[in-house]
């Protein structure tokens, strides 16, 4: 077998290559077969174990709000020019 599966599928039958002489059509569907059910049960095993999304990328960068600006009399003591 060479190659990955891409698509739907997550095997592509026609990326099976038999090197032994004398397959019959029989074996070629059982093997086929096989295949494709371990390919299967392996992309849902990995879908599985994918974690659960979290907070997007914007949620987690963005920094709390800063509080009310108050202007008036003595609320820039710290500022000096």
């Amino acid at each position: 077998m060479s190659g990955s599966g891409t698509g739907a599928s997550p095997l592509d039958p026609s990326q099976i290559r038999f090197v032994t002489r004398g397959v019959t059509p029989e074996e070629v569907a059982a093997v086929t077969a096989v295949l494709a059910a371990a390919a299967a049960e392996q992309a849902a095993a990995a879908e599985e174990a994918r974690p659960a999304s979290g907070p997007d990328a914007w949620e987690r960068s963005r920094r709390s709000l800063r509080q009310e600006l108050r202007p008036g009399p003595g609320q820039w003591r710290s500022f000096s020019a």
